[in-house]
């Protein structure tokens, strides 16, 4: 996604760090010149990867739902959940409020490559609030930003698929030393069920090599899309989970 800063906003820091949860902060943005003045508003843009979130949600929609209904008893919503399209892309959007701080927050969350991606928006002023939710339709999302791709140039994306009825072989790793550390890993598999690309979220260097070697010799079964094996992408976690909110923990792969 490209978003173009609104006129007089800059950008805290470049680029989310590594993260063993899957959630990334991905920018914030806040008017430029405020250190004679409080900051009017900001825009905090984070990314929940949904293969490894704690929550129990498994889109957009489930995500603003569950952070509703889970508001703190000094928080209430302000605006009912909605379904909106932001340039031409559909969001799932809220609002809540601190009636004490006066200070009201926009949520606008969507669907991007297996993530549910959120824009959160921050301010007392209502007013500038709906110019930034304007704004944000000059936001350009690529073609390929949908939770179900696949079959064409990306892979289709399927929580857990790394699942014993879906493994043909599993090799698992081998390591070093042992970690209390979560580790999870995204990865995709070809249409012919190897394993074509690993990314560690977050790891040292000997747990990154061991369950590089390790997920090389695994095979899965094709997964078939309209009769056609398609390329499928997914997450595995290895180590120690980080805690479930609301329901277990979901497939991990432990040392």
């Amino acid at each position: 996604m490209t978003y173009t800063l609104p006129l007089g906003w800059t950008e805290e820091y470049d680029g989310p760090p590594p993260s063993d949860s899957g959630r990334y902060v991905l920018a914030e943005i806040t008017p430029a010149d405020t250190h004679k003045e409080p900051i009017p508003g900001s825009i905090l843009i984070t990314a929940e990867d949904m293969f490894f979130s704690p929550l129990p949600a498994s889109n957009a929609l489930e995500l603003t739902s569950y952070m509703k209904d889970h508001l703190q008893a000094d928080y209430k919503v302000d605006l009912p959940p909605s379904e909106v399209k932001i340039s031409g892309h559909t969001f799932h959007f809220f609002g809540y409020m601190s009636p004490v701080a006066q200070l009201h927050w926009y949520v606008a969350a969507t669907e991007i490559r297996c993530h549910a991606v959120e824009i959160v928006l921050a301010s007392r002023d209502t007013k500038l609030l709906q110019g930034l939710i304007l704004d944000m339709n000059q936001m350009e999302l690529r073609a390929e930003a949908s939770p179900v791709a696949g079959g064409g140039a990306v892979p289709v994306c399927i929580k857990d698929y790394a699942r014993d009825e879906n493994l043909i072989a599993r090799v698992d790793p081998v390591f070093p030393e042992h970690r209390f550390n979560p580790v999870p890993v995204r990865i995709i598999i070809d249409k012919n069920g190897r394993v074509a690309h690993i990314h560690c979220l977050s790891a040292f260097p000997d747990q990154s090599k061991a369950i590089t070697d390790a997920l090389g010799q695994w095979r899965f079964r094709p997964y078939l899309q309209a009769g056609k094996p398609v390329e499928v992408e997914t997450g595995i976690m290895f180590g120690r989970a980080p805690r479930a909110i609301g329901h277990p923990a979901g497939n991990a792969a432990t040392e």
